[in-house]
């Protein structure tokens, strides 16, 4: 069976490198992946990556990576802080998740405080820019047995 990483990228994150660079840095959705792509290939995985700005969509990708992944990595962005639908999907899966953020939610705004999305996942990694896609991939290889 191939192992598959269903990388889920929420609202806005189709702009990085062009909005707000200054606190989401330069590098792509694009130039992230790749750099995800390789590390997942490095340890037998396949990476899927997806982006929607739309929180049903949203809902749907970890509907169908509860039969079609092994693992997820979600930065669910905007909604983190508003979506139950994305929290109740979560609930839903039996596979390890990551949450990541490219910026530190905790050190920003007072409503990105909220955050639905912490208390169903496996772990989470805020703060360090595109480099936190790369070690989610390496937390999930460590959390998804090779066989």
């Amino acid at each position: 069976m191939t192992r598959v990483i269903s990388c889920i990228n929420g609202p806005n994150l189709n702009l990085l490198g062009q909005r707000e660079p200054e606190i989401y840095g330069r590098q792509t959705l694009q130039d992230i992946e790749t750099m995800a792509r390789d590390e997942a290939t490095l340890h037998g995985f396949d990476l899927q990556m997806h982006q929607s700005n739309s929180e049903g969509a949203i809902v749907d990708l970890l509907q169908a990576a509860r039969t079609e992944a092994t693992g997820v990595i979600l930065n669910a962005a905007a909604y983190t802080h508003t979506s139950v639908a994305i929290h109740d999907a979560l609930k839903s899966l039996d596979l390890p998740v990551i949450e990541v953020h490219l910026s530190n939610p905790a050190a920003r705004e007072e409503f990105r405080s909220t955050n639905f999305i912490g208390p169903v996942v496996t772990g989470s990694i805020a703060g360090l820019g595109a480099a936190g896609y790369v070690l989610a991939v390496k937390a999930l290889a460590t959390l998804i047995p090779s066989s």
